[in-house]
């Protein structure tokens, strides 16, 4: 019997198949043969089981006495192609035979070729001899030379031809492998069954369900992402990329896509000594304090990749250390052809908050962020996503794990009529008194030249974020201090990060000027600065 697949749940890097269907069982024990089925499935993970028709379990008229998959190996036959095979399949195998063809009317020729030198070698050592011993006789000598390069001469010209035709025959030959290969796969030589045991308590109809794992088959989120022309809300749309190449075809199927990992086998950590010990500092260690500058990322949940992340690429899933689900809401369909297959899982549309900002230190570009809570009704996971907005494709960025609720931030893109320079300038002094309290003061002044380029006859002023930091410090021994009275103008907001804010509103054609300003004061114990 055949029996279809119903419904598939794609984990990371493989696939849970259920196939189902209504069978008619006679009293008594029967075995099914169910197929062909993909010899790929894991023995292991098959599972079968019977209900009655109407879903009711209380009414199941039969049992799964035993199951397992029974695979057979049926080489292809030697010769002509089947007759189903496709005109590409059928000139591969012309071209095949053409080439052998050739390599033997190119070996015969060799052979002929050989044996004609061989006669002319003997005919040579002839000549030698005989005019050593002083029986010479040119005239003999020249019409066998002539008789030999004339049966030598069309054999070398055959041979050149045939050279040169196996070459074109195969290049042609790679060229349509090459074609077969990415237009058809190979047919199977492994076939595979599953055979089932069943006992049934009275002949009649039952719903069998069949389930078992498949590898060749993975899944990951992709997003697309729209800013209104209002720049009031954002639609975002969520997608799965499906492949697989499990050697069937799913058509009209259930599809989940799921996070859980089966084979990620948990085990505890196992437990090692762990032995500390204790030593008196030497003098020079009590005299001094090592520090060092360190760079460290301000993560938030749905905050943007980090600098220099390969936003091209499908990440792994990432899924928050819980396994989540996600169901298309139609059925679909997926080709066994190796090739991406999008699938649309939801979309919603939510308010959003949009800025221009800008982060001189890491690029002189004003940026379009966009900040929108989660209302898809689940959880956003990790993945690329395309970003759109009124003037059409900007790019393609990644989107974080964001929990249902969670607070979103996208960027849409530069805009274009700001521009920013960035200018830091350093000094280091010494303060105190030698050996008693002597400190190092560093002073960094940070001038930022914000720019609107755009001349248009709209006076419309347009407001843009510029952010910058200051180093925070985390022992006593070293102090930063923002100098107030030299910032110009004063910052609109610090935080505990370190990271200063500037709100400006500029006309067209208009430009400020930011002056940042902050000390690093270190005692005179501090080394490493």
């Amino acid at each position: 019997m055949s029996l279809p697949i119903t419904a598939v749940t794609c984990l990371e890097d493989r696939a849970q198949v259920e196939r189902s269907g209504t069978v008619r069982l006679a009293a008594g024990v029967v075995r099914l043969r169910v197929g062909p089925v993909t010899p790929l499935a894991v023995d292991r993970s098959l599972r079968a089981e019977l209900s009655a028709p109407d879903g009711d379990r209380a009414g199941a008229v039969a049992h799964v006495v035993d199951a397992r998959v029974v695979r057979a190996y049926t080489p292809a036959p030697p010769g002509e192609p089947a007759a189903g095979a496709s005109q590409l399949s059928r000139d591969v195998e012309e071209l095949e035979r053409g080439v052998r063809d050739t390599r033997r009317q190119r070996q015969r020729v060799e052979s002929r070729l050989a044996v004609i030198r061989q006669a002319k070698a003997d005919l040579h050592r002839d000549i030698v001899q005989g005019a050593g011993a002083g029986d010479a006789d040119p005239e003999r000598w020249a019409d066998r030379l002539d008789r030999v390069d004339e049966e030598a001469e069309p054999r070398v010209a055959e041979l050149h031809r045939l050279g040169r035709r196996l070459k074109d025959l195969e290049e042609e030959l790679d060229e349509a492998r090459r074609a077969l290969e990415a237009t058809e796969g190979e047919p199977l030589r492994l076939t595979a069954y599953l055979e089932l045991v069943v006992e049934a308590e009275r002949a009649g109809e039952a719903r069998l369900s069949v389930v078992h794992l498949v590898p060749c088959a993975l899944w990951r989120p992709a997003y697309r992402a729209t800013l209104a022309g209002d720049r009031g809300s954002v639609l975002v749309e969520t997608d799965a990329f499906v492949w697989q190449d499990t050697g069937e075809d799913w058509h009209g199927v259930r599809l989940s896509l799921s996070t859980a990992r089966p084979t990620l086998a948990a085990s505890p950590p196992r437990l090692t000594e762990d032995v500390l010990t204790v030593r008196e500092r030497s003098a020079e260690e009590r005299r001094t304090v090592e520090v060092d500058l360190r760079e460290e990322e301000i993560r938030t949940t749905g905050g943007p990749s980090p600098a220099g992340a390969d936003d091209a690429v499908l990440p792994g899933l990432h899924d928050g250390g819980e396994v989540r689900v996600l169901t298309a809401p139609h059925p679909v369909d997926v080709a066994s052809d190796r090739r991406p297959h999008r699938v649309r899982l939801s979309s919603f549309t939510a308010p959003c908050r949009t800025e221009d900002t800008c982060a001189p230190e890491l690029s002189p570009l004003v940026v379009t962020t966009a900040r929108f809570t989660n209302t898809a009704g689940h959880v956003l996971l990790a993945g690329p996503v395309d970003l759109l907005r009124g003037s059409g494709f900007t790019g393609r960025g990644r989107l974080e794990f964001a929990g249902a609720g969670a607070q979103v931030r996208l960027a849409f893109g530069s805009e274009d009529t700001f521009r920013v320079v960035r200018h830091v300038e350093e000094s280091r002094d010494t303060a105190g008194l030698t050996g008693i309290n002597q400190r190092t003061v560093i002073t960094r002044e940070v001038r930022l030249f914000v720019s609107r380029l755009d001349a248009s006859d709209d006076t419309a002023e347009r407001e843009v974020v510029v952010r910058e930091r200051v180093p925070v410090s985390e022992v006593s021994a070293v102090e930063v201090r923002l100098r107030q009275d030299a910032c110009r103008p004063a910052p609109d907001e610090t935080d505990a990060d370190g990271v200063v804010r500037y709100t400006l509103r500029l006309p067209p054609g208009a430009r400020r000027e930011i002056t940042l300003v902050y000390d690093l004061t270190a005692s005179g114990a501090v080394v490493g600065l």
